[in-house]
């Protein structure tokens, strides 16, 4: 059995042990909770204003396959490890100080996301209430709603997702049904678009954009699949539905309404089942956002402090400040921000996925702490490589102009990290042979 930890705490310094595993339906849940959200509408509707459907289905199925095979890479080394994104990341190539960083990155990037979204949850109350609740209210109970939820960790986030998720799929049918029940589907799939023209890379910058966030943090959610297996389904399921069908629905809704504006079109059709949707949709996903966030500030203090940070109280802490930043507005200002943040993050994945899978550098003794379920021992320095690759990951994906800019910088850092560790591994060989011959 594993040993029981304090409440909220969630194994977030430790491995999960396969007494705390959970069943594929409730990582699933989660999966698809993080992809089925007003935020993906939103993204269907700009690629069915911009693109005919078929363009929009193969702009969806680029920008976002190419991620579900780093995400289910990245789900599936947190699965065996039993890992959050932050910890594995000390012993696949950034060591104990890099992976503060990653921790960071993750931790700003969630928290400022949490306030944005709690801005648009408590936007959707208002307007639920005809306007007679005030937003700076709205937006504290909602901001410390969700927070007191994420406190007791993964199988409460699992609960409420089962129930927010099947709700949320219940408001979209209601609203699809309302838009386009005067409308031919076969019609609309051969109808050209309202608005400005997209190219198919500005499609694909979009979706992959919108989603790497996502596919870096799937660790901390996989760690507590039983299998490998567990998170291949959690990965394609969440794909199906979350990201392909989401879209696809969205964009028919953009087509037949003839504007991007999706979520006054589902309000005005739906009532306050449209004010649900926002509503439901943003607890499933700012439940993620602080999670993850509390996970990473845990890893900073552990890894650069030695301070070990019970992750329920990390939650109640960084909770209050998103709240109290979206209660004053200055999260408008973040935005921008954020974005740049986006860019800094795929690098990781590359990097991670090389080191794990190919070079295999720490496997050994990870594999021997993982059959006594403990952590290793020895944690790395972080290498310069690893700097020089993360910093070749963001500079390709800022200033290429081909391609998709996320998956540029996922790949320029793998191979950059993998070319340089090879040359520093193979001196090394070298040094030694050279001094055994001496």
């Amino acid at each position: 059995m594993g040993k029981k930890v304090a409440i909220g705490d969630d194994y977030s310094l430790s491995r999960v042990p396969m007494s705390a595993r959970q069943s594929l339906w409730s990582i699933t849940i989660i999966r698809v909770g993080a992809l089925a959200t007003i935020s993906q509408f939103i993204l269907g509707a700009a690629l069915g204003y911009g693109m005919t459907f078929w363009q929009a289905f193969w702009a969806t199925m680029l920008g976002s396959v190419i991620l579900q095979v780093i995400s289910f890479l990245l789900g599936y080394a947190g699965a065996r490890e039993g890992l959050s994104t932050s910890l594995l990341s000390r012993w696949t190539g950034f060591g104990r100080y890099g992976s503060s960083i990653i921790g960071g990155v993750i931790a700003i990037s969630c928290v400022g996301w949490f306030g944005v979204q709690n801005s648009v949850f408590a936007d959707g109350l208002v307007q639920a209430s005809g306007g007679k609740l005030p937003l700076p209210v709205a937006a504290a109970i909602t901001g410390l709603g969700v927070t007191v939820l994420v406190m007791f960790g993964f199988k409460l986030l699992s609960i409420t997702a089962a129930i927010t998720v099947p709700a949320f799929l219940l408001a979209v049918a209601v609203g699809i049904y309302q838009v386009l029940k005067d409308h031919s589907i076969t019609d609309l799939m051969s109808a050209s678009p309202a608005g400005e023209a997209l190219s198919m890379g500005a499609a694909a910058t979009m979706i992959a954009g919108g989603f790497i966030i996502g596919a870096v943090i799937t660790p901390d959610f996989s760690r507590f699949a039983k299998s490998g297996k567990d998170v291949f389904w959690m990965s394609t399921i969440g794909l199906l539905i979350g990201e392909l069908g989401i879209n696809m629905i969205a964009v028919l809704m953009a087509l037949a309404a003839r504007t991007n504006d999706i979520v006054s079109i589902m309000v005005s059709t739906s009532g306050w089942l449209g004010a649900l949707v926002v509503v439901l949709s943003t607890v499933k996903i700012n439940n993620l956002n602080l999670y993850s966030s509390s996970l990473g500030f845990t890893n900073i203090f552990d890894s650069i402090f030695k301070i070990k940070l019970n992750r329920g109280m990390v939650t109640l802490v960084i909770g209050i400040i998103g709240t109290v930043l979206s209660v004053i507005g200055i999260l408008d200002y973040f935005v921008d921000f954020l974005v740049f943040l986006g860019v800094l993050v795929p690098p990781i994945a590359g990097i991670i996925v090389v080191e794990y899978f190919i070079l295999k550098t720490n496997r050994q003794v990870l594999d021997e702490s993982r059959a006594k379920g403990t952590l290793p021992s020895t944690v790395d320095k972080m290498h310069p490589i690893t700097l020089i690759a993360w910093a070749a990951g963001f500079a390709a994906g800022y200033l290429l102009t081909v391609g998709i800019p996320s998956i540029n910088s996922l790949l320029v850092s793998g191979i950059v990290y993998y070319l340089g560790a090879l040359r520093i591994k193979n001196g090394k060989n070298k040094k030694e042979l050279n001094g055994k011959i001496a």
